[in-house]
Formats: C-alpha cells, sequence, structure tokens
C-alpha cells in the first residue's frame, strides 16, 4: 500500500502570483489534485494512502496522518493558508518521523537480522515550494539542515532520518510574475538548484524546476509514474573490471581492462523493483540482505545503520547456483548506467556475485549473498538474494539431499 506523502511550504512567500494570476499556494493545491487524477488511472492506486503536511510548526504541521480520512485530507488541503517562515529542515523532519511512527512496532526495519527488502512500506515525499531562502525565528539559513533529534523509540538505529523504501521528490515553483514571449522549451525538465535538490538525491528521488504550468503537469506525469514499490540500494563495484566481451561473445584479450578510471556504473544509487505476489497483494520473500557488522554478544547496542545498503558486486563470471527446493528471491534492478553496461555483455548465462562489506568475521568483504544476472532475454538486470554464502551451503543442501534419497535395490 503505497503512502503519497505532500509537504505544502505554507511560508508567506507562497502567496505571490504567477503570471496566471494565481498564488503559488493555489497552483500548489491545484497540483496535488491533478496528481490524484493522473494517480486513479492505475488500478494499484486504490491502496494509496495520501498525508497533508505543511511548513507549520510540529505537531500542528500534521494536518492528515495515519488517523484521517480521504475527505479530510480533502478539506485540509482546501484551506491551507500562506503565512509563516520556510522552515523546510524541521517540516521535512516531522515528515519523515511521520512515515515512521509505526516501524518500530511493526518489525519492519528488521534491525539486527538483515534487511528483508520484501518487508517495506514503498513511501512518495512529494514537497511543493518556491524555493526560497530557508528561514526560522534565529534568521536566514543557507543550508539545508533536518534537526538530529527525534522523538521516535528506535530511530537512532538508522544514521539518516529517511529509510530505504521512501524516497523525496521535489517540485520547486519558478513561475514568473509575467508571461514570457520566448517560446516554451520542450523536452526534460531539469533539476532546480536550490537547497532540496541534495536531499532529494540522496533519498533516491529528484527535484524539478518547473517554470510554465505546463512543466508542472509533465512532471505531475513523471511522478504518478514513480510510485513502484522498491527499495533503494547503492551498488558498488569492487576489485578489477571485467575483460571486455567481443562481438563473438568471447572474451576479447586485445583490449586492456580499465582498472583506474572511474565509470559511471561502478556505482548506481537506485531501486530495486519489489513486486507483490498477484494472488495476496503482497510481496512474498526468504531470504535477507546482510548487516554490515559481526553480532558481538559483548556489544551493549545495535550500530546504527545506513538506510541504503551498500551491495557490493565482483565482477568475476560465475555460474548461477540454484538447486531444487531451495527458494530463492529475484528483483528486478531499476535502469542505470550498471544495469546498462551488463545488458551490453551480452552474458545471460553468466552472473557477479554481490557483498555486504564487513558482514563476516573474518573476511572483510563477506561472503556471498546472491548475483546479479542479465534475463535470458538481456531485457532487464535481476539480483537473485540467496542464503548467505550460498556457494559453500548449496552443495552441502545437495549432498545431503542425494544421502536422504531412497536406494532401490
Amino acid at each position: 500500500m503505497p503512502i503519497l506523502l505532500f509537504l505544502i511550504d505554507t511560508s508567506a512567500s507562497m502567496n505571490q502570483r504567477a503570471y496566471l494570476g494565481t498564488s503559488y499556494l493555489d497552483i500548489a493545491k491545484g497540483a496535488v489534485e491533478l496528481f490524484m487524477k493522473l494517480r486513479a488511472r492505475d488500478p494499484a492506486s486504490r491502496g494509496d494512502r495520501y498525508m497533508l503536511v505543511t511548513f507549520d510548526e510540529a505537531p500542528y504541521c500534521i494536518k492528515a496522518g495515519w488517523k484521517e480520512n480521504h475527505a479530510t485530507f480533502m478539506n485540509e488541503l482546501k484551506n491551507l493558508q500562506a503565512s509563516g517562515l520556510t522552515t523546510l529542515g524541521q517540516a521535512l523532519r516531522s515528515s519523515f518521523d511521520l512515515l515512521n511512527l509505526n516501524r518500530l512496532v511493526s518489525g519492519i526495519d528488521n534491525y539486527g537480522q538483515g534487511r528483508n527488502p520484501f518487508f517495506l512500506e514503498p513511501s512518495i515525499l512529494i514537497t511543493i515550494t518556491d524555493g526560497n531562502k530557508l528561514t526560522n525565528t534565529a534568521g536566514v539559513q543557507e543550508e539545508l539542515h533536518l534537526p538530529l533529534n527525534s522523538p521516535l523509540p528506535g530511530s537512532e538505529l538508522t544514521k539518516e532520518p529517511f529509510r530505504w523504501d521512501q524516497r523525496l521528490f521535489a517540485l520547486v515553483l519558478r513561475l514568473p510574475g509575467a508571461s514570457s514571449v520566448e517560446p516554451e522549451q520542450l523536452g526534460s525538465v531539469p533539476t532546480d538548484e536550490s537547497a532540496i535538490t541534495q536531499m532529494c538525491e540522496v533519498t533516491g528521488g529528484r527535484s524539478y524546476c518547473v517554470r510554465t504550468q505546463r512543466m508542472l503537469n509533465q512532471c505531475l506525469e513523471s511522478l504518478a509514474q514513480k510510485v513502484q514499490s522498491g527499495v533503494v540500494i547503492n551498488f558498488e563495484k569492487s576489485g578489477p573490471d571485467p575483460p571486455h566481451i567481443g562481438e563473438d561473445g568471447l572474451v576479447d584479450t586485445t583490449r586492456p581492462v580499465n582498472s583506474f578510471g572511474t565509470q559511471p556504473w561502478h556505482s548506481c544509487h537506485k531501486l530495486i523493483y519489489v513486486r507483490p505476489n498477484p494472488k495476496t497483494g503482497v510481496p512474498v520473500g526468504h531470504w535477507p540482505i546482510p548487516e554490515s557488522f559481526w553480532p558481538d554478544q559483548n556489544s551493549p547496542a545495535l550500530p546504527p545503520r545506513s538506510a541504503h545498503p551498500v551491495v557490493r558486486f565482483s565482477c568475476v563470471d560465475c555460474e548461477p547456483m540454484v538447486i531444487d527446493k531451495l527458494p530463492f528471491d529475484k528483483y528486478e534492478l531499476e535502469p542505470s548506467p550498471l544495469t546498462q553496461y551488463i545488458l551490453e555483455r551480452k552474458s545471460p548465462h553468466a552472473c557477479w556475485q554481490v557483498f555486504v562489506s564487513s558482514s563476516a568475521k573474518y573476511s572483510e568483504l563477506g561472503h556471498p549473498f546472491g548475483y546479479l544476472k542479465a534475463s535470458t532475454t538481456l531485457t532487464c538486470v535481476n539480483l537473485f538474494v540467496m542464503p548467505y554464502n550460498y556457494p559453500v551451503l548449496l552443495p552441502l543442501l545437495a549432498e545431503e539431499e542425494s544421502h536422504l534419497l531412497p536406494v532401490h535395490v
């Protein structure tokens, strides 16, 4: 059930009027309503939960949260007024705290026992702001700072205020007060240069610099497509680049391996899609992504984890391993320079093992917990998650099963 949280800038500067004659706040309200209509085209939207947060002081900033119904959301949206400061940092913190309110009770984060991609609460946080200077009661702030303190128990177990299934997007309104005589540029909407952009990118989202109503509609169409069930992972290359593959599909020994220059595919910060089971509507899985520490019974507390796990991949071609009756989990990777590079190698029968550093007691890289592999049709790349150290475990299980088979004399 996706959660769609709208964070609306209600600072006084949102009263400024665009060339259409409407205030920025009215444009923001219209954008929310249009997004909901666009989203309603998708049959999966029936399970959506909408939340509304403003730049008011906490807890009054929460206009529609976990308890409020859709009618309350719409009524609160209609009655929003713009008067106050641009307290973006505090408003973002309140928004993430609202999303995380029940996570410790539900056990969704599974602290200390590995991260289960199939335990998720996919959330999209859409901020609509005018991108003006950040202000608080002490004056103007040059940088975006989210308060570090949180009232939520367990918040100290994650270093960041967000989680891997929560992405932040920002619609930064830059509509001029007078209509432009220049023809409108068509194409993709650029990111904004305000303080929120970096925060968006850290969560796996992005900002949009909105200069016209048409641009705004284009952004809302794009955002409606981004409501996906998935979690964000940092994929990092470990070890040397792979040898080049020739046109014949064989290793090309005449071309040197690039081991020095950094390529875009070496490090990617992207979603893996977690598809719900068609029968139940709920994702099903079996194996976690390992924690980045070895458990120590003498440690008084769990070490805090990063919101996004760092999954390292080795570019050594391996045989994909599976055995009967032992399940595995398969997740498709969002398109990225990494998926493009793997698909261009045209090696659907080879795989690259994946690791989490410090997950083993005596190995810095840890043991493999799965692999990256192109689909046989070379249309996408999948992450296969297996039991930890599966190259050792699977042959042992296969050997044990062979001993248990009945012998017919």
